[in-house]
């Protein structure tokens, strides 16, 4: 895959992570439009992908600071789910400035790479029945293409089922 720029230079705090890890990955631009409904399945159709390979990165509150759920755009975030793999009784969705603060990145361009402070992520396990996956390169209209096993590494992720 190697690090293919498909679109014009680019260069984000995701980008500069994945490059400085040695992560191979290539970059996935497309013409956003303000008036998508859904970030993600704007960029699964914009990018020609299933949906079920463009992975949408969701900050949740879990009482005691910020966490990270990535699953597909296709599907939503099981909180429940989400607060067990943590291992915390219950998570809800952070407020987005909140979000936007932590991470670094705008919302529908938060890219679970790259963050601001580190946060503990869960990838969803779907992830792995793919060769590669999709996420925010952080900002809209910008995706990386990379390995599951290698978004998990770089995002010192844990995988477990959180979407639905």
């Amino acid at each position: 895959m190697g690090r293919k720029d498909r679109g014009g230079s680019v260069g984000t705090p995701a980008t500069a992570a994945l490059t400085k890890a040695k992560i191979p990955y290539a970059v996935r631009a497309y013409e956003h439009d303000p008036a998508a409904e859904s970030f993600g399945l704007e960029a699964a159709q914009a990018l020609g992908v299933e949906p079920g390979r463009v992975f949408k990165t969701l900050l949740v509150d879990t009482g005691a600071g910020l966490a990270v759920g990535v699953v597909p755009v296709d599907k939503s975030l099981d909180l429940k789910a989400l607060a067990s793999a943590l291992g915390v009784k219950k998570v809800a969705m952070a407020d987005p400035i909140a979000a936007e603060r932590s991470s670094g990145y705008v919302v529908g361009g938060i890219s679970p790479i790259g963050q601001k402070r580190e946060l503990t992520t869960v990838v969803d396990v779907s992830a792995h029945q793919h060769n590669t996956v999709l996420v925010s390169g952080g900002r809209r209209g910008l995706d990386i293409e990379l390995a599951p096993a290698d978004l998990v590494t770089v995002t010192h992720a844990t995988q477990s089922a959180i979407a639905r």
